[in-house]
């Protein structure tokens, strides 16, 4: 038995699995199946997953069907003319999104009546198609706009693309293949419009390219990805008209993606635009392409993305601001981009086998798509700001016309989040562990099963909020192989225990253990989540002068809830002299309450500096940054102000 911490190397080609969202038609590892992860229901994650199943999808037909959107398909079947239509015009892509949350949660867990409603809602769908394959509620039909007339707005491609995945999931997932076919009939006629002998034109919201090389791979259809590899050399040509207040780098239509150097405009559409890419570079072993897709990559995280993995500085247009714009109380993080940023990574983890790529989906998972939801499932965060100046409102009627509103809305204007977040948790299983010809790499930590690579393993734990992290050999190849465990890389200090023998400790990144495993033999990592001081670059100015407090891989946050009466959150600066320290999951910290300036003056500024008038010290207790607001609306900081600054 070896114990080491080594890079990965390269393997051949392995049989893909079943039931996964993103499978390459070759390439040196696998990611696991859906159906071969099973979580607990009592783990953080399992509980969530069940919340999702049993909760949010319900919720999210309902809703739809609440506001006429799923009406919008029957208008277009029965050949209405339509002229006040419901909903933003690519709505249609919510209504893709909850089925592609259906068909992998059908594939974890067979429920007769979730099968019913996705078979009906599919009916629907179907029911809408135009005969030549062409399927939108929004345009191309009696009073509506024609076809392909509003390709930076219209979303038309966007809407397709998220249909495609849903049927990919569907394809996967053994089910019928009434979606299938709606879905190729619509790629179909897509390649007739815009193929190498069609309309030269890009749409203004990527998703139609990551979706083609997925729906390529699934079907067998060569052309699909020839398609998506047109759409990624079209971008950034100036093919899109200009739109007030939205620039060609909003489209990302300003730069090739060759050229780019970083992720830039629309986070959301950076992000599905750059996975496609880098799809497109696998499937075609384009190098120059893979390269640019991970220098943007490099650049983006290295300088414009939140402590929570969270990404997009700018309200104005859902964006990305320069480098090192990542104001705290400005922030956006829109849960969308968090999603995106998980199909980026987990795309750049199963090229390369690099643990950065699986650090960045741990850290995102459990501070923007944790977040997010609310514990029942029922209500969802859009934005994901990291200071909230003022209380949230309650959402006007169940509807909250402002994403960035400080609380969990039931539903939105803009509902792309609440489907966004339950397409991942359907699909969490998928990015639990992976294969190589080696063996298997855990690469995520959960309470359940998983199995893959001839291993069967179970897994004990209740990280986060503790790092004992438990596997129990279930089974395994009868050969020599490699487990190899993700330690994290905020895990300095970390040991892993093989069969009761003495703790070994392990730097960050990669642990392998090599040997022939037996069923019985038992792994015990140690990893430590204390609560520990994290600084900000010094070039980021909107949190000079600051620390967030993480644990483990949870970013903690100051609630008003947990302060004395009558104390504004404003007025706490954290005392670094006194280290934190645990408290069930979050942390308690010093600080120092402070008299804050008066407001008499004409102007917020003053010609000398403020005196700092303290209180003594107190103990304060932070909460993981996903669980703010769950209490009512709140206030609260991720970046406390140091004591002794103004």
């Amino acid at each position: 038995m070896t114990l080491s911490v080594s890079a990965a190397e390269a393997a051949p080609d392995l049989a893909a699995s079943a039931s996964a969202p993103v499978i390459p038609s070759s390439g040196p590892r696998r990611g696991i199946g859906i159906t071969d992860a099973t979580l607990d229901p009592i783990g953080f994650w399992g509980r969530r997953q069940n919340v999702n199943a049993r909760a949010t999808l319900q919720h999210c037909l309902q809703w739809m069907e609440r506001l006429g959107w799923l009406e919008n398909f029957d208008r277009v079947a029965r050949g209405e003319t339509i002229t006040d239509r419901p909903g933003w015009q690519f709505s249609d892509s919510e209504v893709y999104k909850l089925l592609e949350a259906m068909a992998w949660e059908l594939a974890r867990s067979a429920d007769p009546g979730l099968q019913t409603a996705f078979d009906a809602l599919v009916e629907r769908v179907g029911d809408a198609q135009d005969a030549d394959g062409y399927l939108n509620t929004a345009f191309g039909h009696p009073g509506l706009p024609s076809r392909y007339s509003d390709l930076a707005m219209g979303h038309e491609l966007y809407n397709v693309g998220h249909l495609l995945q849903a049927a990919v999931a569907q394809q996967r997932s053994g089910g019928d293949d009434r979606l299938v076919q709606i879905a190729r009939r619509a790629a179909d006629q897509l390649y007739e419009e815009f193929g190498p002998a069609g309309r030269i034109a890009v749409c203004g919201h990527p998703e139609i390219e990551v979706a083609l090389v997925e729906a390529g791979r699934a079907f067998g259809e060569r052309r699909y990805l020839e398609l998506a590899g047109l759409f990624v050399e079209r971008r950034g040509h100036g093919l899109l008209p200009e739109i007030p207040l939205l620039s060609a780098e909003y489209f990302q239509d300003d730069t090739p993606v060759r050229d780019a150097t970083v992720l830039r405009g629309h986070a959301v559409r950076a992000l599905y635009l750059t996975a496609g890419a880098l799809d497109v570079a696998v499937e075609t072993d384009d190098r120059v392409l893979f390269d640019a897709v991970v220098r943007q990559w490099e650049n983006t995280v290295a300088r414009r993305t939140y402590v929570t993995g969270g990404m997009g500085s700018r309200h104005q247009d859902e964006g990305f601001g320069d480098d090192w714009e990542l104001p705290a109380d400005r922030a956006y993080c829109e849960t969308c981009a968090g999603v995106g940023s998980i199909m980026l990574a987990w795309r750049l983890y199963l090229a390369t086998g690099e643990v950065r790529y699986a650090d960045l989906i741990e850290r995102t998972m459990f501070n923007v798509v944790a977040t997010s939801p609310s514990g029942d499932g029922r209500s969802f965060f859009y934005a994901n700001p990291l200071h909230q100046r003022e209380r949230g409102a309650e959402a006007f009627d169940g509807v909250n016309n402002r994403a960035e509103s400080g609380v969990r809305a039931p539903w939105f204007d803009v509902s792309c989040c609440p489907t966004n977040v339950a397409r991942t948790l359907a699909s969490l299983g998928a990015y639990l562990a992976a294969a190589d010809e080696e063996g298997i790499a855990v690469l995520q930590y959960a309470a359940g099963e998983l199995r893959l690579g001839g291993f069967s393993l179970r897994t004990e734990t209740a990280y986060p909020e503790e790092g004992t992290i438990s596997i129990l050999v279930q089974s395994a190849p009868e050969r020599e192989s490699r487990l190899r465990l993700r330690i994290p890389d905020w895990a300095d200090g970390a040991t892993v225990m093989v069969d009761g023998a003495e703790p070994q400790p392990v730097e960050p990144g990669w642990a392998d253990i090599r040997r022939t495993f037996a069923a019985g033999d038992r792994i015990v990592i140690e990893l430590p989540v204390e609560p520990r001081f994290t600084w900000p670059d010094l070039r980021i100015d909107a949190v000079r002068g600051s620390a967030a407090i993480e644990r483990g891989p949870l970013v903690l946050c100051l609630e008003s809830t947990d302060l004395p009466a009558g104390v504004g959150i404003d007025a706490v600066r954290l005392d670094v002299r006194a280290l934190p320290v645990s408290e069930a999951d979050g942390a308690r910290v010093t600080a120092e309450i402070v008299a804050l300036p008066g407001t008499e003056s004409d102007l917020p500024y003053a010609s000398s500096a403020p005196a700092s008038v303290g209180s003594g010290p107190i103990e304060l207790s932070l909460v993981p940054y996903h669980r703010w607001a769950e209490r009512g609306p709140s206030t609260m900081r991720v970046f406390l102000p140091l004591e002794g600054t103004a």
